[in-house]
């Protein structure tokens, strides 16, 4: 048996083609009692629209091409989620590239997205070369999510709030009252104001000369690197604050074989509390980025962008709150308040 037409649905419903094609695409105007009959043809006859034909038809391919910084960071899942339900809902689907390959292959994916003629672009997390937007944007709706670079005219910006973020994950440490604080800083836009967000708290606390600050990459191995930097320095901090859970689990590793034991020793604090931090032997105590709530606002910019493509670019931020578990604490000879690790039988 044929799959069925758009003439059976017109047929089954006792309209013309064309006001079948209104109701499918949504068009205002349409009688009401038209409309549902139409809806009801359609699911009585288990009818399913050709994506191509209707692709051109209408000059869209209904797909987003979403750049990513690095699959491999946890950190994105939630984010495409929160992305993915939206773009669904509006009858869109998303084309995934992964940055790291891009630069391993030489290629710019962005251009290969253009090629394709998606309906728009959405760039996940500081990327190796942020200009490699630039020629994208002028081309396709474009939004920029989870991190706040390039900076292009007609291109939304949707972020975590990393400055108060980090003000949260660093004035917690302080409040279990840790005065040797160190940092592991990351690289682009978003460690940029990670880094600034806690120099500027200690500072104001009074605690600048007892900051310390080491470079890591944003991965498990730049963080274990680091830790072991800070951890053989003449004044080893009793507090790090790392630049993502990712970061955070390095440190965590680097502590271990330190001999050093987790919060007693050592508190530790990563940030975008992805699903590594909820892992019962991790437990990391780590800053909650809303990214699945990032992702939802990049969509529906993206939604936005697309319908009027040249309204001025915005700057939205998400804001994000502390989750305390179980790598902090106060420091050797004080109280302790922190939650302990769950028991292992739940």
């Amino acid at each position: 048996m044929s799959a069925p037409t758009i003439r059976d649905v017109a047929a089954r419903a006792g309209v013309s083609k064309s006001l079948v094609s209104l109701v499918l695409r949504g068009a205002a105007g349409v009688r009401e009692d038209k409309r549902r009959a139409v809806l009801a043809a359609v699911e009585e006859l288990g009818y399913r629209p050709n994506a191509a034909a209707r692709s051109l038809s209408e000059r869209r391919t209904r797909t987003v091409g979403v750049l990513l910084n690095d699959m491999r960071n946890p950190w994105f899942v939630e984010l495409l989620d929160g992305l993915n339900r939206r773009l669904y809902d509006a009858g869109l689907r998303m084309l995934l590239a992964d940055g790291h390959l891009n630069r391993r292959l030489g290629e710019d994916l962005t251009q290969t997205f253009t090629e394709l003629h998606v309906d728009g672009l959405i760039a996940v997390g500081t990327l190796p070369d942020p200009g490699m937007l630039r020629t994208a944007a002028d081309r396709v709706p474009t939004v920029v999510a989870g991190t706040r670079e390039p900076v292009l005219p007609s291109v939304d910006i949707v972020a975590n709030d990393d400055e108060l973020g980090a003000r949260l994950a660093t004035e917690h440490l302080i409040g279990l009252g840790h005065r040797h604080i160190a940092h592991i800083a990351g690289q682009g836009a978003v460690g940029e104001v990670r880094r600034r967000s806690f120099e500027a708290t200690m500072r104001a606390h009074g605690l600048a000369d007892s900051a310390a600050v080491a470079q890591g990459d944003l991965t498990e191995e730049g963080g274990y690197r680091a830790t072991v930097r800070l951890l053989s320095g003449a004044r080893r901090p009793t507090a790090i604050f790392a630049v993502n859970d990712m970061t955070c689990v390095g440190a965590l590793s680097a502590a271990e074989e330190t001999g050093l034991v987790v919060p007693r020793d050592l508190s530790l604090v990563g940030y975008d509390n992805t699903y590594l931090s909820r892992l019962r032997h991790l437990w990391l105590t780590t800053v909650d980025n809303a990214s699945e709530e990032v992702g939802r606002r990049a969509a529906e910019r993206l939604l936005a962008r697309i319908a009027e493509p040249e309204r001025p670019a915005e700057l939205d931020l998400v804001t994000p709150f502390l989750e305390v578990r179980g790598t902090t604490g106060a420091p050797s000879g004080t109280p302790s308040g922190a939650p302990s690790r769950p028991p292992s039988g739940g």
